[in-house]
């Protein structure tokens, strides 16, 4: 099979089922195995993403191991602190994905969630390099989906706040209001208060707006 074939076979591939729908299949199906077999605080260490091991040999508590820590951004991805969280992330995958699918299409889409969860890695890194806790959850690849969806689509008008332009005051609603409700979800499922990785929602939602633009040219080049 030559090249421009297999590469038609891949894109109608992708297209029967679409990138949106793969993502939430698979991080649903990732969380409902951890949950039937009690799995959630063993898989948070191993896969999740821990700051401190980008530049530190970190040991893995005992009868656990560590993944690679290139690879934990998207293994965390997979892993989520309760139900509530894995559907209030799925919605937000589903409604801005969808969208974003149809005008920058589905590898656009892929591209924009797998350098959103290293974006988003690399700010909650940032803030806390020496920190030991791992980050969990689809929350900062999502974010990079939200913010190209508040840079192409947000398009309700908006008072400016001074020498701040109307179209980036809306991009800033909509960041807060996407920290906001994470934060009062980690509320709510956290015991000790909300645990949510700040420097991964602003880092994801950067890399969104940041790269909507340039994947929307690429989708069109040859038109």
């Amino acid at each position: 099979m030559n090249q421009a074939r297999w590469s038609g076979v891949r894109r109608s591939a992708l297209e029967a089922l679409p990138a949106t729908t793969i993502l939430t299949m698979a991080t649903c199906a990732a969380w409902l195995v951890v949950a039937l077999f009690a799995l959630g605080n063993a898989v948070a260490v191993c896969a999740g993403f821990v700051p401190a091991t980008v530049l530190n040999s970190v040991g893995a508590p005992p009868g656990l191991f560590l993944l690679p820590f290139w690879i934990t951004p998207l293994t965390a991805t997979l892993v989520h602190d309760g139900i509530l969280h894995l559907a209030l992330n799925m919605v937000m995958l589903v409604i801005c994905g969808r969208l974003l699918e149809r005008t920058i299409g589905s590898w656009g889409v892929v591209a924009l969630y797998v350098v959103g969860a290293y974006v988003a890695a690399a700010g909650e890194w940032v803030l806390a390099p020496g920190s030991l806790v791992p980050t969990i959850s689809a929350s900062g690849a999502i974010s990079a989906l939200v913010g190209a969806y508040a840079l192409l689509f947000a398009n309700q008008p908006v008072p400016r706040i001074g020498p701040i332009p109307p179209r980036v005051v809306r991009v800033l609603w909509l960041l807060a209001a996407w920290v906001a409700i994470q934060l009062l979800i980690g509320f709510a499922t956290s015991v000790g208060g909300p645990t949510i990785a700040i420097g991964a929602h602003i880092g994801g939602f950067i890399a969104g707006l940041l790269l909507a633009r340039p994947l929307l040219l690429w989708r069109y080049r040859n038109a």
